[in-house]
């Protein structure tokens, strides 16, 4: 990043970054001001001030856009971002105290996995630390740790690049649900080809979030989906009306005794869910005490995860 010829040393201060920061995650001044607590015409100046300190333009800006990052301004988020994290780091340790744990940590997951089996193993987690805050983000979408929207992310995709660590957390399985009620009353289905006279639940395939989730075209032709949604909770529920078949995960449906497992050896999708975190946000005691957590309660529930098992374990 280049400095203004007539400036030779540039003045840039935390608080601009801080501005700075919150403009690049939200894109507007408006929602920046008032994350800040401070006025939308105050974060306008601001930035220009850190624009003409540094010698560089660091958005674009439109009314139809908003700011948009410039090559200079994506190479300060990357600065920002490290000088951030390790604040962060530093206040936040600050809180620890050695009697257990303090300070809040969020966490971005899906929303099934979310709803259906962290929630229970966070909650039994945090009823042994009191001074710990833990939100829980279960949402049918990424939730983005560059924009500082969790600290911590349980998703289905490997991260592709950045500054974090991660590791599998566990493997799942999908399988094909259907009631008693439906089973009775539609013909039988013993072998695979038998699902070509059946109606199924499935996603909206051009609202996919994730390539991961595209596993439907593999069991049932397209024509054969009467009911499309795209959270897998609303498949679940529309699943227990007896209407169709659903492919859903096992953690989700086989607690559920109103749901049998249909070609439960032939109809099986293998899925598997990352754990990942900035890594500045790793070093901290209380990130560092609920990743390992998860990861027991993973292991845990292998089996349960799997379909093989009926009911969770809580660790």
């Amino acid at each position: 990043m280049r400095n203004s010829a007539h400036r030779s040393q540039p003045s840039a201060n935390w608080q601009d970054l801080r501005i700075f920061l919150e403009v690049a995650r939200s894109g507007k001044v408006t929602s920046a001001g008032r994350a800040l607590g401070i006025d939308y015409t105050t974060v306008s100046r601001r930035i220009r001030s850190l624009e003409d300190d540094l010698g560089v333009v660091l958005f674009d800006k439109s009314k139809a856009r908003g700011y948009e990052l410039t090559g200079n301004g994506e190479q300060l988020l990357a600065h920002a971002e490290a000088m951030a994290g390790a604040a962060d780091a530093l206040r936040n340790e600050a809180l620890a105290e050695s009697s257990g744990l303090r300070g809040q940590v969020r966490i971005g997951t899906t929303e099934g996995f979310g709803n259906f089996f962290l929630a229970p193993q966070l909650a039994r987690f945090q009823q042994r630390h009191r001074d710990l805050r833990i939100d829980l983000l279960p949402v049918p979408r990424f939730v983005s740790l560059s924009k500082r929207e969790a600290d911590l992310a349980v998703t289905i995709e490997h991260p592709r690049g950045g500054p974090y660590v991660c590791t599998k957390l566990c493997d799942y399985h999908l399988k094909l649900y259907a009631t008693r009620p439906y089973l009775d009353s539609h013909p039988a289905i013993e072998t695979t080809e038998d699902l070509r006279d059946h109606d199924f639940i499935g996603y909206v395939d051009e609202l996919l979030f994730s390539t991961e989730l595209a596993y439907m075209s593999r069991i049932a032709p397209d024509e054969r989906i009467v009911f499309r949604s795209t959270g897998v909770i609303a498949q679940y529920t529309a699943a227990l009306q007896g209407g169709a078949l659903a492919v859903l995960p096992c953690f989700l449906a086989a607690q559920d005794r109103r749901l049998l497992p249909v070609l439960e050896r032939d109809v099986v999708v293998t899925k598997s869910f990352w754990i990942y975190c900035h890594e500045d946000q790793r070093r901290l005691r209380r990130v560092q005490e609920i990743w390992e957590h998860l990861r027991g309660a993973a292991e845990a529930n292998r089996a349960f995860l799997r379909g093989e098992a009926p009911a969770m374990t809580l660790v």
